[in-house]
């Protein structure tokens, strides 16, 4: 999988802060289980596996002792399972207090980076059934010289702009459509997001003083960089990499789990 030009070094953010109300399980997202183990093991295990790191920043709710504890766990887990002969070190697993917004997690992670740090992938935990190659693909693309790189599948639906309805036509339905956007050029975006370390520092650096408003139209890293003016190229991602968000998202990661040929052996 590998283009033959020399990677970055590479850390890995894992974004595990989110609450995961919509789960319904009233517990923080990355501690729901999946199969046998929490999310964020599987997430974990999938980073891991990649072999793409040098360190793996995991940014956890303030004061959740369970993940923390579950992170332990994790790094034990490898140094289990590790070879001293192999040719890859294991990598660090370091965590930090995540933030009130995503963007806050993701730079509290960036400020406990290595030195010597290149470059960065910032990953969900709740897609924490992304394929290997997936990794790669960003990687590979960061190492023939994109600055912004992230994953990315077709839209399979027919996509419409609307706009609230008004007056009279109010009564009849809540929303009016505007226009239909080329489904030809639009993409779903996944994680993980690669970038050159200094771009994505300069990128928050510059929405550290963003309003409330503009805080929250920033959905994801590769938004703030395409506010830099940095060209942001796109990789094929998998329709494997769901985000768990829903509570059918979580049915539909336990069937991926029970499959025949398990998730992480399927190429895409």
């Amino acid at each position: 999988m590998n283009n033959g030009l020399p990677r970055p070094v590479t850390a890995v953010v894992i974004v595990a802060a989110g609450s995961g109300e919509r789960l319904g399980y009233g517990m923080p997202k990355a501690r729901v289980p999946l199969g046998s183990d929490a999310i964020l093991t599987h997430a974990l295990r999938g980073v891991a596996a990649a072999g793409v790191a040098r360190q793996i920043c995991v940014a956890l709710p303030p004061g959740d002792t369970v993940l923390q504890e579950l992170c332990a766990a994790f790094a034990e887990e490898l140094r289990a399972g590790h070879d001293d002969n192999q040719e890859n070190p294991l990598p660090v697993l370091t965590t930090v207090d995540g933030g009130a917004t995503r963007a806050a997690s993701v730079r509290s992670a960036l400020a406990a980076l290595l030195d010597g740090t290149e470059a960065v992938l910032v990953h969900d935990a709740a897609r924490a059934l992304t394929p290997e190659y997936v990794f790669h693909r960003v990687v590979d693309s960061l190492a023939a010289g994109a600055v912004a790189v992230i994953p990315a599948v077709p839209v399979v639906d027919t996509v419409k702009m609307v706009t609230p309805t008004t007056g009279d036509d109010s009564s009849i339905a809540p929303e009016l459509v505007t226009g239909t956007a080329p489904r030809e050029e639009l993409r779903s975006v996944q994680t993980p997001q690669g970038f050159r370390l200094s771009t994505l520092i300069q990128a928050h650096q510059a929405a550290a003083d963003f309003d409330e408003k503009q805080a929250a139209a920033v959905t994801d890293d590769a938004m703030l960089v395409e506010l830099l003016g940095v060209p942001v190229h796109a990789v094929h991602g998998s329709t494997q990499s769901l985000k768990i968000t829903t509570p059918l998202d979580l049915i539909i990661a336990e069937g991926l789990l029970e499959g025949p040929l398990g998730i992480r052996w399927v190429e895409g």
